[in-house]
């Protein structure tokens, strides 16, 4: 994020809400309580968060990168989003943050996937923490056969598209998880997966033929219980 700048959807991930937060919301809805607040988990420059702003009575945006969160802040000068910088992993930071906030419903669109092996047993128990006993999450991130697609784009002759040969640059992955790792991690922080199945992750990069390049990807909503 701090090579980026303020331009629409120069980021991989910054993909328009009616293609990311939107269609997941259809999904998560029926299963929240939507008077609490919306959560966006890993929100990068803000996008999902300002979308959530008209729709929930509060959003507020979450992200462990400062340069992120600067970039998200100056986006929402006409927006009631809010935007915080916070490590996931930092167990009394996120205390904090749910003692400030109450319950809350969660959004985290490829969060997981990014996050250092180690690291996500405690990103699925900040969720946990997060939501407390009213709130619900929604989690989506990509399936392994989004990786074997790159995969197969490296191996072409034009190789990966811009936006995703730079992700590969700074190390980022997409579809490293084996499909029941995420269900197992929000398992083992006392949820419950109270929805699942497939959608794709919409990303601002395109095919050699213009169409969206779009990983598939698999959907859940949890909490702690029906």
């Amino acid at each position: 994020w701090a090579d980026a700048s303020d331009t629409p959807g120069e980021a991989l991930w910054d993909s328009d809400p009616a293609r990311a937060a939107e269609p997941h919301m259809a999904l998560f809805e029926p299963y929240a309580d939507t008077s609490l607040p919306m959560l966006d988990l890993g929100c990068g420059n803000g996008t999902q968060t300002r979308w959530f702003a008209g729709r929930y009575p509060r959003a507020v945006g979450v992200d462990q990168s400062a340069a992120a969160v600067r970039h998200a802040r100056r986006a929402a000068l006409t927006s009631t989003a809010e935007f915080l910088q916070l490590d996931l992993v930092e167990t009394e930071q996120v205390r904090k943050l749910h003692n400030r906030l109450g319950d809350v419903n969660v959004y985290m669109r490829a969060v997981l996937d990014q996050c250092e092996p180690q690291d996500r047993p405690a990103v699925a128990e900040a969720v946990a923490e997060l939501i407390g006993e009213r709130g619900r999450a929604f989690v989506v991130d990509p399936l392994p056969s989004g990786l074997a697609m790159l995969c197969e784009m490296a191996r072409q002759p034009g190789g990966l598209p811009p936006k995703l040969a730079k992700l590969v640059r700074y190390g980022l992955r997409a579809g490293g998880m084996e499909e029941e790792t995420v269900p197992g991690l929000l398992r083992a922080a006392g949820l419950t997966v109270l929805g699942r199945g497939e959608t794709v992750l919409a990303l601002t990069e395109h095919r050699p033929d213009g169409t969206p390049l779009d990983l598939p990807a698999q959907w859940l909503v949890t909490g702690r219980s029906e």
